[in-house]
């Protein structure tokens, strides 16, 4: 939980017209050098992106497994895997590795952002406005007081 509370922020914005994911890219220690390579928003599926907090390669390898889930959903079915299912089911996955001894738990928060044609535009990990990492809490508070139904992308960014 210290690697997600030290890591850059996350931020997530449900508008009426789409989903505005931002994340800030925080180096940890004088000793790293600035990475352009680093990432914090990633495609997992072509109507799904998330945002990661926390430990870089934690957060590789549940991307890794919710674009295999995805895969797997899409040749399986022939159409894009549900964005809730997908989030679920990576939750899930996340969840099992704090039950067993032997196995630490990910070091990571994801904040997903979708689109399918049962539910449009979604955003998990917070209702209609989320936030990630460190100084979440003041985000949060900001994003309560700011936030409104009508809002577009644009507003949002």
């Amino acid at each position: 939980m210290e690697a997600i509370g030290n890591a850059g922020v996350a931020i997530g914005v449900l508008a009426k017209d789409g989903v505005v994911l931002t994340g800030e890219k925080r180096v940890t220690s004088k000793l790293l050098a600035a990475s352009k390579s680093t990432k914090k928003t990633y495609k997992t599926d072509d109507h799904v992106a998330c945002d990661v907090v926390g430990i870089t390669v934690d957060a590789n390898i549940l991307i890794n497994t919710a674009r295999l889930q995805a895969q797997r959903y899409t040749f399986a079915y022939e159409e894009p895997m549900p964005v809730e299912q997908l989030v679920q089911s990576l939750s899930n996955t996340k969840q099992g590795y704090t039950q067993f001894g032997g196995l630490r738990p990910f070091g990571v928060s994801l904040l997903f952002a979708g689109y399918d044609k049962n539910f449009g535009f979604q955003l998990y990990g917070g209702w209609k406005a989320a936030a990630i990492g460190a100084n979440n809490q003041a985000a949060q508070s900001m994003l309560k007081q700011d936030h409104n139904d009508d809002i577009t992308r644009e507003e949002a960014v």
